[in-house]
Parts: C-alpha cells; structure tokens; sequence
C-alpha cells in the first residue's frame, strides 16, 4: 500500500512542511485536514459509519466524508477525490468554516488538525465504498444529538465537537 502524506501546518494553517500520515497521528502532528457535510432537502445530515477496518475511530459515526489534502493536490481536488472514494459520489461543496482541534485516541494515535468544513446538497443513496464506510444514514441534527446523548462513544471526536457550529451554520444559511 503506498505511503499517504499530509500537509503540515501551524496553528494559523500556514505549511510548515509534509510528513507521512500514520506518523503524524502517531506524534501528534497538526496537519491540513477536512470535513464534507451533506444535508438532503429535509435538512437531514448524511453520515456514515466508519469501516471496522480503518485505523483510528473504527466503526464510529462521522459526517458525509473526511479526510487529507495531498501535499501537490488542491483542496477541490482532494475533497471530489475522497468524496468519491469514501461515498461513491460527487457533490458540489462550498466552504463554510475552519477549526482547529486535538483528539487523543487509545490506541496512541492523534488527530491535531486545522479542518476546512464544507457543507453541499445530496438527496440520492450514496455507493460507499466498504474498505471505507460499513454504513450510511440520513438523519435530523435532533436525532443525531439525542444518540449522541445516550452513547457519545459511538460517533468521532471531530463530528461531536463540530456537530452544534454546523447546525448553526446549516440554519443560518437556510434562513438567509
């Protein structure tokens, strides 16, 4: 399997440099990452379930599509990229907001990102791919947030702590 890079980055996500992925979750590295949210017509969030196979956060719960942009790629090719690759699809995404976060897993890994969210449009079923995704749903923030309520440790870190801004976002937007 070939070597996947990513961008490093210091806290105002200007490039510091690249590294190798896995080792920069080993040491805790910031990195450039992002986060794609889907609504359908009914406001509802696409999510998927997290292939049992992936090495941080197996099997949990997160938003439409998540990953790295490559260090020679841009950020609208690396979002189609691996909203293809994880979801089966293509969706036109616009950027809505940036944050920064560090989450410490137990297996020593970590997730320290600078993560671009984007919001798009999709009503159809996605064609996941099942290296990447072993489940997928449509469903209402309010649903989200009351699984979330009765067992927060089956969904990421990232989509916890970023679930209330983008449902603020989504809402303004919708009203605008």
């Amino acid at each position: 399997m070939e070597k996947e890079y990513v961008i490093l980055v210091d806290e105002n996500d200007r490039k510091t440099g690249t590294c190798e992925k896995l080792e920069a979750h080993q040491k805790g590295l910031m990195h450039r990452a992002f986060s794609i949210f889907l609504f359908n017509k009914e406001g509802e969030f696409l999510i998927q379930q997290r292939a049992d196979e992936k090495y941080h956060t197996p099997g949990l719960w997160s938003n439409t599509c998540c990953s790295h942009p490559r260090p020679d790629e841009e950020m609208e090719e690396a979002l189609q990229r691996k909203l293809f690759q994880e979801m089966g699809i293509y969706s036109q995404v616009e950027k809505v907001f940036d944050f920064a976060y560090r989450a410490d897993f137990d297996n020593g890994l970590v997730e320290n990102e600078v993560d671009h969210v984007y919001f798009g449009e999709y009503n159809e079923e996605p064609n996941p791919n099942p290296e990447e995704i072993q489940a997928w749903k449509y469903s209402s923030y309010e649903k989200i947030k009351a699984e979330i309520a009765k067992d927060e440790s089956n969904f990421t870190p990232w989509f916890k702590l970023v679930l209330d801004k983008v449902h603020g976002h989504y809402k303004k937007m919708m009203t605008a």
